[in-house]
């Protein structure tokens, strides 16, 4: 059962898993988080553990062999899972056992499997599970959404999306498929989620093709995806993403009266710019930069002090893995492969949450992607 909250409150955090990302977006961010407070840091590298601890005052250190310590520490209420992909599982059941709550990264893990695990103990221990979808509470992607969905373009009928990037090669995104590594599972992981929301809709069917860095079996991984997804009412979604090109992010949806473009769509590091053009007219909304991350901690720190089931839930994250294995599947067969996805609810701008950006943090052994 999950841990017992107190009259206070501020949700209590353990951060698990020291990378890029946790180092970049979520730890500043606890600053636009009132009802969040990071206690806790689990990292696999005790320099690293000792010199984040000394940065942000937090005394609470474990090495990752010390996990359960610190899911039974009193300190603890919640985790934010931010380490490769194939350890999703195990450190959000481990923590949904010892009745503690989890707000992990996307993609949720790497089989259906394993997400079904991560919903099940999530519901036997009474705690939150949710999939870190930051454009889920992003204002200008939120303006998008409802765009397409008040008739602004017409009926959608397409949509495109790229979504490219240089990756060092050393860079722990380049682990084989099999243990989540590759752009599919890294960036094509957000081109699926947007078309399923602005859709409004699940994918029936989906077709791939890819290239591959590494052929050899045990190690292969893609790095170039092409795909295509069937949607209900003759709707399509195609998409490419790869790493080894030059960066580039955005999303086109194509009405029967007008389009949108989302360019840059998927960035939380600047401005997210809305193109919508009608009868060969474009206005731009743009949208400034702003700290996607608390927002996050802000939602998920009030569904468990208020008891609220949170929205993006594992549910969400299960539906674009199942899309994700699809694609693979295939690319290895040629052939077009069914789905039959449990519907979901989909984001509206009620869900919408700002907070003003946040300074870059002096980072402690951790780089981003492009080692830049």
């Amino acid at each position: 059962m999950a841990k017992p909250t107190r009259a206070r409150r501020k949700i209590r955090y353990a951060i698990v898993g020291l990378g890029w990302i946790s180092q970049t977006a979520v730890m500043p961010a606890f600053q636009n988080a009132e009802n969040s407070e990071m206690t806790a840091l689990v990292s696999d590298d005790a320099e690293k553990l000792q010199a984040l601890g000394k940065q942000y005052n937090i005394e609470n250190l474990y090495l990752y062999d010390q996990y359960d310590e610190c899911l039974n520490s009193p300190q603890v209420d919640a985790v934010y899972i931010g380490l490769p992909n194939h350890l999703h599982r195990e450190y959000a059941v481990r923590a949904a056992n010892a009745g503690v709550h989890v707000y992990c990264e996307k993609p949720m893990a790497v089989t259906e499997r394993e997400c079904e695990e991560m919903i099940r103990a999530a519901e036997d221990n009474a705690v939150k599970l949710m999939i870190a979808y930051r454009l889920h509470f992003e204002a200008g992607n939120l303006e998008a959404i409802q765009v397409v969905n008040n008739g602004t373009i017409g009926d959608p009928q397409f949509f495109t999306s790229t979504f490219t990037q240089q990756v060092e090669k050393d860079n722990v995104r380049w682990m084989p498929t099999a243990q989540g590594g590759g752009p599919l599972y890294d960036l094509g992981v957000y081109c699926i989620n947007a078309s399923r929301y602005l859709f409004r809709a699940e994918p029936t069917q989906v077709q791939a093709a890819m290239t591959y860095h590494d052929t050899d079996e045990t190690s292969r991984v893609e790095n170039k995806v092409a795909a295509t997804l069937r949607f209900p009412d003759e709707r399509l979604a195609t998409f490419v993403c790869g790493f080894g090109q030059e960066g580039n992010s955005h999303y086109t949806v194509i009405g029967t009266q007008g389009m949108l473009r989302a360019d840059p769509a998927y960035t939380f590091m600047g401005d997210i710019n809305l193109h919508i053009t009608r009868a060969g007219q474009t206005e731009t909304r743009n949208f400034p930069a702003r700290d996607q991350f608390g927002p996050q901690l802000v939602y998920f720190s009030d569904c468990v002090l208020y008891d609220r089931e949170p929205e993006p839930s594992g549910v969400e994250g299960l539906n674009d893995v199942r899309v994700i294995r699809a694609l693979h599947q295939a690319a290895e067969t040629g052939r077009a492969m069914s789905l039959h996805l449990t519907e979901k609810q989909k984001p509206t701008k009620r869900q919408e949450i700002s907070r003003p950006p946040i300074e870059s943090p002096q980072l402690v052994k951790a780089e981003s992607p492009s080692g830049e």
